[in-house]
């Protein structure tokens, strides 16, 4: 095992959670879930093995996870992810079966309860998922038996003369052939949804002084069925925060802050299902307040993104929120709301992005796994330490301004940041503009016998990243590696691949440009307004 794998291995917390081995490509080849994410993971590496085993270890270069608030949270996170991702030695949960839900059919007179795995905009309503498949057949037996409310698909009323045998079992109040009345059987119906939302404080109260009676009457049959009852309710109550049966798409955010390093954790729900996460880590001056390093954050994230959702979740304050938020309704064309939970599953989602987000903090420092995926793919002897993007930003060549960003060890170093007014180009010309920034930049690095950037990265396709390379010719820098990234295709043009690489959408090395591209990008346009705002004070 190399030192990279123990290390993972040592820094595994005893918290549940799901985990990902990775192979060098950082292609995620297995997905589990764990009790104790520290013990199970271990047990991958203990021998002796089975052969899926040897063939997983055999696999794995990387070792990643997340953390969750229980062990069923993980296995309902655990589905989501192994059907987004389909690895390959996952042979179960590829397909697209689903955890069981129980549907209430309230567009009926008399509504009745079944099973389903596919949530649907009915009318109905739905509660779940359940794990085991089980739990959920036992509910609707509970319904039937405690609440009378119907489980067949019949027609309300119907031809059905007399009641079936289910009435006589005492699992149904038949209100197919009259026997219970629209009015009684809705209140029937009200406290099954009280149930089934886990609003069941009172009813639990309730339950157990019945059970009691009961005993005391040492009436143990009945005794027996409330205990049931009540055993199921308060499985009911640990519902997964993981999963919504409302549909809705949702971005979750978790902040955490140690000195001048800050981590943000996301979770995407998407469909009502947290499929997947992003994480970035950056450094802050110590007095640069939280509420403007997030709204920073979230403005670059939110101008870049095509994939909008119709909620974000956040645990700290964004300076001017509001501002933002209208400028992500405009651009999805529908509103978007931010809000910080303060209770109830929103706010639990947000704890466990918090949680993620702290353990970033805890890696060590300089670790990026995006930084050797990069190395790897173009050929580097060692990872990039320093990566400079430069981008340009006008508007009809108008106040053509240029920006260059700094990255060390994979994260922005802000205090280095630099702009420039460009002064050698008129008209729309990046490419021209581009160069002036390079002869500037490192004209000025050279002169001063400062260390150069181990890597450039030019926002544009093939012809930014001519520009540059000439550009660094004429300062005697040709053999100075630099690639361009092209927005939307997400194309990476490299020294030695002009016809582009199509990086797999996982890859740590993609998520790596596109924060550094989408952090020069920020910084040119926010630039570019503000001299177009005092252009236009100054008319």
């Amino acid at each position: 095992m190399d030192e990279k794998l123990k290390q993972r291995l040592d820094g595994l917390p005893d918290k549940p959670g799901i985990y990902f081995f990775k192979n060098p490509g950082g292609e995620i080849v297995y997905i589990g879930k764990a009790r104790s994410l520290k013990d199970r993971v271990r047990s991958y590496f203990a021998a002796p093995a089975d052969l899926k085993v040897a063939n997983i270890r055999a696999e794995t270069a990387d070792i990643d996870f997340i953390l969750t608030g229980s062990e069923k949270e993980a296995a309902f996170l655990e589905n989501n992810f192994v059907q987004r991702y389909q690895p390959k030695f996952n042979l179960r949960l590829k397909d697209d079966k689903s955890f069981p839900y129980l549907k209430l059919t309230l567009g009926e007179r008399f509504p009745g309860i079944v099973l389903t795995r596919k949530v649907e905009e009915d009318g109905a309503r739905y509660f779940g998922p359940f794990s085991p498949a089980s739990q959920a057949r036992k509910t609707i037996h509970l319904l039937n038996r405690y609440f009378g409310i119907r489980g067949c698909e019949e027609s309300v009323p119907g031809k059905r003369r007399r009641p079936c045998l289910e009435h006589d079992l005492r699992l149904c109040s038949a209100p197919c052939v009259g026997t219970i009345g629209e009015t009684e059987y809705g209140k029937s119906v009200a406290d099954s949804i009280l149930f089934l939302e886990g609003r069941t404080g009172q009813l639990l109260k309730a339950l157990k002084q019945r059970m009691d009676e009961a005993a005391g009457r040492l009436d143990y049959e009945q005794a027996g069925r409330w205990r049931d009852l009540i055993r199921t309710i308060e499985q009911i109550r640990e519902r997964p925060r993981l999963i919504s049966v409302g549909l809705e798409d949702t971005d979750i955010f978790g902040l955490a802050r140690e000195k001048d390093r800050l981590a943000l954790y996301v979770l995407f729900m998407r469909g009502g299902k947290v499929r997947d996460t992003a994480e970035m880590i950056s450094r802050e001056p110590g007095e640069t307040p939280v509420e403007e390093a997030i709204a920073r954050i979230l403005d670059r994230f939110y101008g870049q993104s095509e994939d909008l959702p119709d909620k974000v979740l956040l645990s700290h304050p964004a300076a001017s929120v509001r501002e933002l938020a209208e400028r992500v309704s405009l651009k999805k064309g529908s509103a978007v709301r931010f809000s910080i939970p303060r209770r109830g599953r929103d706010r639990k989602l947000v704890e466990m992005a918090v949680r993620n987000a702290e353990r970033l903090l805890g890696k060590p420092e300089g670790e990026n796994p995006g930084l050797a995926d990069l190395a790897r793919i173009l050929g580097l002897v060692t990872p990039p330490s320093r990566i400079e993007g430069l981008d340009i930003s006008n508007t009809g060549g108008d106040e053509s301004v240029g920006s260059v960003v700094v990255f060390e060890n994979g994260e922005p170093s802000r205090s280095e940041y630099r702009k420039y007014k460009i002064k050698t180009v008129f008209g729309p010309n990046d490419v021209a503009s581009l160069q002036e920034v390079i002869g500037r930049r490192y004209g000025r690095m050279i002169k001063e016998g400062r260390s150069l950037p181990d890597l450039i990265l030019v926002d544009g396709g093939k012809g930014q990243l001519h520009a540059a390379q000439k550009g660094l010719e004429t300062l005697g820098l040709g053999a100075r590696p630099v690639i361009s990234l092209a927005k939307r295709e997400e194309i990476l043009f490299t020294w030695e691949r002009n016809d582009g690489l199509r990086l797999d959408r996982t890859s740590p090395a993609l998520k790596l440009v596109q924060h550094i591209r989408d952090e020069a990008h920020r910084f040119a346009i926010t630039f570019h307004r503000e001299r177009r705002k005092k252009k236009s004070f100054a008319s």
